[in-house]
């Protein structure tokens, strides 16, 4: 495994400990964008695994982006919540199963400057990769609504 990848599962075992260990209150942000953790099924391991992610509240969905700061691969989590879209979020004490799907084209742009002003980073993670960075939205299974009041957690 690349050093690189190496740094990124520490850094967010790490995040993932803090923030459940303060129910939400220790790295419930980064930068102006709050974090969620988001558990996905491994595709090949079939093992539970957890990533802490900055998200958008959108249109009735929570949007996440699979940047992976830029790199040329696709990370991991976006890769299981394609082969098992059913995802556990988790937003300060608050947990919700959620559908996951890749927004298409149009949907994308249509959020993409609203991304970039919130987060100039992405900008900067589109620069560096030729792979079209996605932009995922998770919609609460059974039409749970999201709960408005999570955001600032």
């Amino acid at each position: 495994m690349a050093l690189k990848d190496q740094l990124a599962r520490s850094m967010s075992a790490q995040h993932e400990f803090l923030y459940r260990f303060s129910g939400g209150w220790i790295g419930r942000r980064m930068g102006r964008m709050p974090v969620l953790l988001l558990t996905t099924v491994g595709r090949r391991t079939n093992r539970r695994r957890t990533t802490p992610l900055t998200y958008l509240k959108s249109d009735g969905e929570l949007l996440i982006i699979a940047s992976y700061g830029g790199d040329d691969r696709h990370p991991a989590w976006y890769l299981n919540l394609v082969a098992n879209p059913e995802v556990e979020v988790t937003r300060g004490t608050h947990v919700q199963t959620m559908n996951a799907r890749t927004l298409d084209q149009s949907e994308k742009a249509a959020v993409w400057d609203q991304i970039v002003a919130t987060s100039p980073m992405y900008a900067d993670y589109e620069r560096r990769t030729d792979r079209d960075i996605p932009v995922v939205g998770l919609s609460p299974v059974n039409g749970e609504a999201i709960d408005r009041r999570r955001e600032s957690a």
